[in-house]
């Protein structure tokens, strides 16, 4: 019995989506009697006639029931405007040469976008708007600008897989943990499952006071676990510390009001002295009323009162 990995699995299900999609609608229509024209060569179909062929292989009727769009090993340089597809939400490019993203202007719907093995410099202002889309491939391009590509996917609040790699900019050495930590919705990147200690170390190295106070207040203690480490990276080289606190205004001790050389200092000093909140219940059923006292028909016992602090 054959057993997939996590990449075998992926690879599997895009293949599985790809045959769904191409057998949609109109399956007798969806096979291919020969090879694509342009396909494997120099010469490749012009953006227009391949939208045209492929709407004409599906059976679409209308320009709004058009929901998946396969354009991938067209050897096509450009491709007209799409927005005259307002549902499309699955669409392949991939293995195309393509330098510009500018015909996705309007395709907001979209949900998986394949742009891998095209000629892609830069992809800013291009894709910002896609809020919903969840598996973007832009692997094997020419993307440089790590922090201008991460800046451009910020808003996809609901990515959760994305490929980058084969491009100049992931051979920065914090390249995965700068995008773990400025695009938290990605759980699969480069093909590989993120994990909770590289969430934890992004954090420590491009918010390491936040870290701190992540690690010094716990459920109705303060745990005193100070960052001695000290954090360097080609994007962040300052060392992670701890607030300066002057004397007379520590923990616990509010009546001293003496500023921090820093700001943001006090702001994390406060965080950590926040008051504690308490919760009490008790078990009314055995108080007894005001006639049982009365009557004296009920003893008195002594309250048993749950009481439960937290910060």
């Amino acid at each position: 019995m054959q057993v997939f990995s996590g990449r075998g699995i992926e690879t599997l299900n895009i293949k599985l989506r790809s045959i769904r999609y191409k057998a949609q609608l109109n399956p007798r229509h969806c096979r291919s009697s020969g090879p694509t024209p342009g396909a494997g060569t120099g010469e490749g179909l012009s953006g227009t006639k391949a939208i045209e062929n492929q709407l004409k292989i599906c059976g679409y009727k209308r320009n709004m029931d058009v929901v998946a769009l396969y354009l991938a090993r067209q050897g096509l340089r450009s491709i007209p405007s799409l927005s005259e597809f307002p549902r499309l939400r699955y669409l392949w490019i991939n293995n195309n040469k393509i330098q510009d993203l500018t015909f996705l202007v309007k395709n907001y719907c979209l949900t998986e976008l394949y742009l891998n093995n095209n000629e892609l410099t830069d992809i800013a202002g291009a894709l910002k708007h896609l809020r919903s889309l969840q598996i973007l491939f832009l692997h094997n391009n020419k993307l440089k600008k790590l922090g201008k590509t991460v800046k451009e996917l910020k808003g996809m609040i609901s990515l959760q897989t994305l490929n980058l790699f084969q491009n100049p900019l992931a051979y920065d050495p914090d390249y995965r943990l700068y995008v773990i930590y400025f695009l938290p919705s990605v759980q699969l990147l480069d093909r590989k499952s993120v994990t909770q200690r590289e969430r934890e170390s992004a954090l420590h190295l491009y918010n390491p006071k936040r870290a701190w106070v992540m690690q010094s207040i716990a459920f109705g203690k303060r745990v005193d676990t100070s960052l001695v480490t000290t954090v360097r990276s080609s994007r962040c080289t300052q060392p992670a510390r701890r607030p300066i606190m002057p004397s007379g205004c520590e923990f616990g001790n509010n009546t001293n009001k003496v500023p921090f050389e820093d700001p943001k200092d006090a702001v994390l000093a406060r965080a950590t002295t926040r008051s504690l909140m308490e919760f009490s219940a008790v078990d009314w059923n055995k108080v007894a009323t005001c006639q049982e006292r009365r009557l004296k028909n009920k003893a008195e016992e002594p309250l048993e009162k749950l009481t439960v602090q937290f910060r």
